[in-house]
């Protein structure tokens, strides 16, 4: 191909399409444009009869997809009003929401760096693949956001308080760590991706994962529960990061000692995320509440601080506002959640038609993984 690259490539080979994430220099950030293409390519593939299988890649050797643009996001909630930030949120919490419910098998090769947007376009599919190389992680409480695109449904659906603390220190997971949590569900090793994603074009997605598919490595976070379960299961993150730090284990330290780097607003908003998210129950209505949550952030000096920090001036020293735990008020939080009004993002329809969610979910228990009627489609334990 002649001049610029397409940010998403489209292939087709045999029985399975293919997206590949293309802008290996970005990492595969996601943009609107590629949010887009992928959303059009899908409803393609979802009415063309030869399309059996679709599989996601990221372009290059780093990994799938390092987030959303969000340098883009900085510029737009400092110089602009918002509004485009809020559209492109608008068509990537759908995309996540499609990629849940599509109807044809989704393999998302988790290879290599997986973060934020990424963890969107990837852990809500069907099919969900990780390697040696897989590195998992939520991190935006360390740029002053909180968890979207779908990442506090998911999270607050991982065993015990596991989903609690990756939220909120952003840690990296990898292969064994990211399937115990329910963010992945097959481990192939990276020398044998090719042979695994050629084979994918000729034998349906379960004969090509048999060929393949190994028990996934020991992860680290099952010899931790103890603490973690312990720490994060306090109501408040001033409790949470007083237990961590008077544990006696120096990974709870540790932790603690993160969280006090983190951005004190992007914390408290989501623990009260998680904790919500667990009652809400679906995941679309999840992602109108972290459409909320999102378009709030736009108004928070800490986004803006935090991407200055880590991104743009790379001096790793925000200066958060407010600074401290204490500092952050209820109202603070609360505002994060106030309706939208007309420019709700509505994919859980009206409340009137929604299930009672008034009990709380059996929180230790698996994902949800009904999304297709037809058993074959997905191959999630």
């Amino acid at each position: 191909m002649s001049g610029v690259e397409e940010p998403v490539l489209l292939q087709t080979a045999g029985r399975a399409a293919r997206l590949v994430l293309n802008r290996p220099r970005a990492l595969n950030a996601l943009n609107h444009a590629m949010v887009r293409r992928i959303d059009e390519a899908l409803t393609a593939w979802e009415h063309d009869l030869a399309v059996e299988t679709v599989v996601l890649t990221g372009a290059g050797e780093r990994g799938l997809c390092a987030g959303g643009d969000i340098r883009a996001v900085h510029d737009d909630a400092l110089d602009g009003d918002g509004t485009a930030s809020a559209a492109f949120w608008r068509d990537e919490y759908r995309l996540n929401a499609r990629i849940a419910r599509y109807p044809k098998p989704y393999v998302a090769v988790m290879d290599g760096i997986v973060m934020g947007g990424g963890v969107g376009v990837s852990a809500h599919g069907g099919v969900r693949v990780v390697t040696e190389r897989s590195r998992i992680a939520m991190p935006e409480t360390g740029i002053g956001f909180v968890p979207d695109v779908g990442g506090t449904h998911l999270l607050g659906r991982a065993p015990g308080e596991l989903g609690v603390h990756l939220a909120l220190t952003g840690a990296q997971i990898g292969a064994g760590d990211a399937v115990a949590c329910g963010l992945a569900d097959h481990y192939v090793p990276s020398a044998s991706l090719a042979t695994f994603l050629a084979e994918l074009a000729e034998l349906p997605v379960r004969e090509a994962l048999a060929r393949h598919e190994q028990p996934p490595p020991q992860g680290e976070l099952a010899a931790a529960r103890g603490w973690i379960d312990a720490c994060y299961a306090a109501g408040t993150v001033e409790e949470i990061v007083r237990r961590l730090l008077a544990h006696g284990d120096p990974a709870a330290a540790a932790a603690g000692q993160t969280l006090l780097t983190r951005s004190p607003t992007a914390l408290k908003v989501t623990l009260a995320a998680l904790h919500r998210a667990r009652r809400l129950g679906s995941l679309e209505e999840v992602l109108d509440q972290e459409y909320r949550v999102s378009c709030a952030a736009l108004t928070c000096p800490d986004l803006v601080e935090g991407v200055r920090a880590q991104i743009i001036d790379k001096d790793r020293t925000p200066r958060w506002s407010p600074a401290t735990l204490d500092e952050v008020a209820v109202t603070d939080v609360e505002r994060f959640f106030a309706p939208l009004g007309a420019r709700e993002l509505g994919l859980a329809g009206p409340p009137s038609l929604r299930p009672d969610r008034s009990a709380s979910p059996d929180r230790s228990a698996s994902p949800d993984r009904s999304a297709s009627p037809d058993p074959s489609v997905s191959l999630r334990r």
